[in-house]
C-alpha cells in the first residue's frame, strides 16, 4: 500500500517562499494532489499533477504562486509556493488516488490515500 509522508513545513513572513516535500513507498501510479486544510475551515484541494507528472492543474488561490511536481524515481512530491499570504496558513496534506491515472483532477472524492500533513504558518 502507498504510504505518505509530509515534511518541510515552517513558520514564515508574508512574500517568503517555502517547498513541501511528500515522500512516498510503496507502488506509484497514481495522480498526486496536495490540499491544505485552515483551522476551523474545511480541506481544500490546490493542485494536482498526473501519474506521469506531465500535466497539472491548479486552484485559482494558489494559481502562479504554487507549483506542484513529482519525482517518480525518487517518489517524491513537491509543491514549491512563492509570495506566501497570512491566507496561505493551514495545514498541509499529500494525497493520492487509489489507482493509477492518467490526467490530474481537482475533485477531491478521487483523493483517498493521505499524508499526516505538515503545518504552514504565515505571518503578517
Amino acid at each position: 500500500q502507498l504510504q505518505l509522508a509530509e515534511s518541510g513545513g515552517d513558520a514564515v513572513q508574508a512574500g517568503e517562499s517555502l517547498t513541501l516535500t511528500c515522500r512516498a513507498s510503496g507502488v506509484m501510479d497514481n495522480c498526486m494532489a496536495w490540499f491544505r486544510q485552515p483551522p476551523g475551515k474545511e480541506r481544500e484541494i490546490l493542485a494536482s499533477i498526473a501519474g506521469s507528472g506531465g500535466s497539472t492543474m491548479y486552484a485559482d488561490p494558489v494559481k502562479g504562486r504554487f507549483t506542484i511536481s513529482r519525482d517518480n524515481d525518487k517518489k517524491t512530491i513537491y509543491l514549491q509556493m512563492v509570495s506566501l499570504l497570512p491566507e496561505d496558513s493551514a495545514m498541509y496534506f499529500c494525497a493520492g488516488t487509489t489507482a493509477r491515472c492518467l490526467r490530474p483532477s481537482l475533485t477531491p472524492k478521487w483523493y483517498t490515500l493521505w499524508g499526516q500533513g505538515t503545518p504552514v504558518n504565515v505571518s503578517s
